[in-house]
């Protein structure tokens, strides 16, 4: 599929087909994806928990969601596939400790912008698109923080480790669209701006 027909096929998908799972090889394509994704100073501080097994995905729901269950959960539960990409601080505080970069003391303060979060969202941005040109639907949704005790302890995850949200993927159903969409999407004109601030690309 073409760049530009997938970026503006790309929207967030809430239901699915629950008896079509997910190729092997397709999941594998999505994660070789999702490293290629750029990370300041290669660091590459992602780690990606890959929930195939209908067990895991069940063990996965209970502990990130709340106990009501609604239109939009019973379709997200569906999916045969959800992708947790997480972030590593520390990797990117040493690799900057490194030679080639200098900044022995690992502070913190020197990252006024979380890369390591960035980056592990470029990588889910290409989770999506690529779940697009694979011809399936894909959501990215947070797991509330105050199930992330549970969520670690569900599956073993390391506290250096941060999910920064979650990705279900799956063949599409139908579902009805956002009422967010109502809002419209803001015009390159409105976001954009040439050579100052102010004025209109």
């Amino acid at each position: 599929m073409e760049l530009d027909r997938v970026v503006r096929r790309r929207r967030m998908v809430r239901n699915y087909d629950a008896d079509r799972p997910i190729p092997g090889e397709v999941v594998e394509r999505l994660l070789e994806y999702a490293v290629h994704a750029p990370s300041a100073g290669f660091s590459q501080g992602w780690g990606f928990l890959v929930l195939t097994d209908a067990g895991d995905r069940d063990l996965f729901w209970r502990a990130c969601s709340p106990e009501v269950t609604t239109p939009w959960s019973e379709g997200m539960q569906r999916a045969p596939l959800i992708i947790v990409p997480h972030s590593n601080r520390d990797m990117y505080l040493s690799r900057y400790a490194e030679a080639d970069k200098g900044w022995t003391d690992k502070d913190e303060a020197r990252w006024p912008v979380p890369y390591w979060h960035i980056d592990a969202g470029f990588a889910s941005l290409l989770v999506l698109l690529g779940a697009v040109d694979a011809e399936l639907g894909a959501c990215f949704f947070g797991i509330p923080p105050e199930r992330f005790d549970a969520y670690r302890a569900a599956f073993d995850v390391p506290v250096e480790f941060t999910p920064i949200g979650a990705i279900s993927i799956g063949y599409p159903a139908p579902d009805r669209r956002s009422p967010s969409l109502k809002r419209g999407r803001r015009p390159v004109a409105d976001v954009a701006h040439r050579g100052r601030w102010g004025r209109p690309y």
